[in-house]
């Protein structure tokens, strides 16, 4: 692995490192388009703080924004990010039937 993939990897990873992201995102699963209005509603979440998250995730590549009209509009870039969450959930699980077992 050369240095530049070790920075981009290293920034998902800082832009993953969140709880509330982890939220847009399975949010994002069960609704594959939202807007930041309708992610605010169902989150509970401030619309400074999910703006914040929302940026975050942006910039780092994880989410593709746009506008419509007034609205701004998110949706995952890559389905495989779901599976890299589901994969290190996974690894949880199987840390605690190790660790209790």
């Amino acid at each position: 692995m050369n240095t530049y993939n070790e920075h981009k990897i290293a920034e998902l990873f800082l832009a993953l490192g969140q709880p509330n992201r982890i939220r847009i995102l399975n949010l994002l699963r069960q609704d594959p388009v939202l807007c930041a209005c309708e992610m605010q509603n169902k989150l509970n979440l401030e619309q400074s703080n999910l703006s914040r998250h929302l940026s975050t995730l942006a910039d780092a590549g994880v989410l593709i924004r746009w506008k419509d009209g007034v609205r701004t509009n998110y949706k995952i870039a890559d389905p495989l990010i779901l599976d890299l969450l589901d994969k290190a959930e996974k690894t949880l699980h199987q840390d605690d039937l190790q660790s209790t077992g």
